[in-house]
């Protein structure tokens, strides 16, 4: 079991990848101390079973630089293979601001082949690779030198098991046709905007049933401070205030150190020094909103006024494509969008892409009472009316 711990060693692996059609890749991360991932550990492998063919790549080793991984990321004659790639692929965005492309998410492509919703990597190793895993080490501190034989054979498998992984939905997305399919799926994990946090944009991610103006201008500027100094201190968003902390804050209103000091829910060091100012400063800028700066709570599912019957045919209909097109039904269309469609909406996910030709024109084919269903034994047929 090779690790590699110096720029020429991943440099030679690199060069070698480069020659082949795919590297399969993965990352062993800590998140619960820091806001963003600390990158403990990479996990490369490339078509072959010689012992050079699939290597552990310590980023924490002394004096290693990631650039020569970051060039085979860039190299679009090689494809990136992934298994859910979002939080792999945040890492490198944010540490080396790069994306690996050509991406291929085979997370993704399962789902496309019909092997269910939010498939785990453990399932497709036994359902396609016919082996099992070894999951003592899931849960470990990757920070922590030197790593065992247990930890390093079962972080290796998350590569090498995936070269097999790969190849066997590789071939069957190119044989059912689906490749856009894929690549429809992978445009969001391949934009930069997917792993860029706007403090401004933080008090979306708040859950509050109020309407109040003034009260959601205070969550909008307390939940951008919160986001900013998490960000600049590289702690968790928890570490400066809960988010239950943060709806109290934005109802009192605390103007001084005595008013912080009643609070039910602040944490202790957020009632002196930085956060205390911060607070402060957040509530005194919500002050100053005019009535048209008001920030707007999106309650636009709430009003949907939904034909029960038509929601519950077209839950229908999604099973019968689901199983017609054997792919995971939430791929497809969410709860959400089959409520959305049912008042009225069009500006759907589920009416666009390829979701439009899978589901979404028979969809609203049924909507403007064109198609009916049908049951014959165990099958939901379409029948034009």
């Amino acid at each position: 079991m090779i690790t590699v711990k110096t720029t020429e060693g991943l440099q030679a692996f690199c060069d070698r990848a480069k020659a082949h059609d795919y590297v399969t890749v993965d990352t062993e991360f800590l998140r619960e101390r820091t806001y963003y991932s600390k990158l403990c550990l990479v996990q490369l492998a490339v078509p072959g079973d010689a012992e050079e063919d699939a290597v552990l790549v310590d980023p924490l080793a002394s004096g290693i630089d990631l650039a020569p991984l970051y060039e085979l990321f860039k190299d679009e004659s090689v494809v990136k293979v992934f298994h859910a790639a979002r939080q792999d692929l945040e890492i490198f965005y944010i540490q080396g601001q790069v994306i690996p492309k050509p991406l291929f998410d085979t997370q993704v492509a399962a789902m496309v082949c019909g092997f269910g919703e939010q498939v785990g990597y453990e399932t497709l190793v036994r359902k396609i690779a016919k082996e099992s895993l070894d999951k003592t080490s899931r849960f470990t501190d990757w920070s922590r030198r030197p790593l065992t034989s247990a930890q390093e054979t079962y972080a290796l498998a998350d590569v090498t098991h995936l070269r097999v992984i790969y190849e066997y939905l590789d071939k069957e997305i190119k044989r059912t046709g689906r490749q856009k399919w894929v690549e429809e799926e992978e445009e969001i994990l391949t934009s930069p905007s997917t792993y860029v946090v706007h403090p401004d944009e933080a008090w979306k991610r708040v859950k509050t049933r109020t309407n109040s103006g003034k009260f959601l201008a205070a969550v909008k500027e307390l939940a951008a401070f919160r986001e900013s100094y998490a960000q600049s201190r590289d702690i968790p968003r928890s570490r400066v205030y809960k988010d239950d902390a943060m709806l109290e804050l934005a109802s009192t209103k605390p103007q001084t150190p005595e008013d912080l000091s009643r609070s039910r829910l602040l944490l202790r060091e957020a009632r002196r020094g930085d956060i205390a100012d911060g607070i402060f400063a957040a509530i005194a800028a919500a002050a100053k909103y005019g009535a048209g700066d008001m920030p707007i709570a999106d309650r636009s599912n709430e009003k949907l006024q939904v034909n029960p019957a038509l929601a519950d045919m077209l839950r229908v209909l999604l099973k019968a494509k689901s199983d017609n097109y054997n792919v995971a039904a939430k791929m497809i269309a969410s709860a959400s969008d089959l409520d959305r469609i049912a008042a009225g909406e069009r500006d759907v996910t589920a009416l666009r892409g390829w979701r439009l030709e899978v589901f979404g024109d028979d969809a609203l084919r049924l909507c403007e009472g064109k198609i009916g269903l049908a049951v014959k034994g165990q099958k939901v047929d379409v029948i034009a009316l």
